[in-house]
């Protein structure tokens, strides 16, 4: 378990890098949560205008899990202190991508799940997430009627012929 939390800590640790490269005020919360009787979340950060509370999760595999308690507790905290709570979630050789908790699919259980195909297809990612970028679907790219270079990219890569970072380059 200890490298589990480990590989977790140097997650957080590059997000909290990341933010701060993309010009946002942000700090790592102590121990999240074992710092305090209270529970924190895992990153605080903002740009001046926007304040996020972001519990950060991350894994190798599929899906992520959150307890109920840990959402409530994030939930509580914006709340308090004025921030947007969101869930940042990291799979292995991906992005981080963010939700808002009520975006989530909650299990019978009371707890929270993310798949890696909804971060992938339905997450804001990164560079949205810091307003350096605005994520455009498919259909929406369809509604704006596209050259028909476009639509061969986009069509390569639906096909599998391209993945994610070749047809992004292409598309600049």
């Amino acid at each position: 378990m200890a490298n589990s939390n480990a590989k977790g800590d140097r997650r957080e640790r590059e997000l909290v890098n990341a933010l701060d490269e993309a010009g946002f005020a942000v700090m790592r919360a102590p121990a999240s949560g074992s710092a305090t009787e209270r529970e924190l979340p895992d990153v605080l950060t903002g740009d001046g205008e926007t304040f996020y509370a972001i519990e950060a999760k991350s894994s190798a595999g599929d899906p992520i899990y959150l307890t109920g308690e840990e959402v409530e507790a994030l939930l509580f905290f914006a709340r308090n202190f004025g921030a947007k709570p969101r869930i940042g979630v990291r799979f292995d050789r991906e992005d981080w991508y963010f939700f808002h908790p009520g975006d989530l699919y909650t299990t019978d259980g009371g707890n929270y799940r993310v798949k890696k195909e909804k971060a992938l297809s339905e997450g804001t990612d990164f560079e949205e997430f810091v307003g350096h970028s605005e994520k455009v679907t498919l259909d929406e790219v369809a509604d704006d009627g596209p050259d028909e270079a476009v639509l061969d990219i986009l069509s390569a890569f639906e096909r599998g012929d391209l993945d994610k970072d070749e047809a992004a380059a292409m598309l600049e």
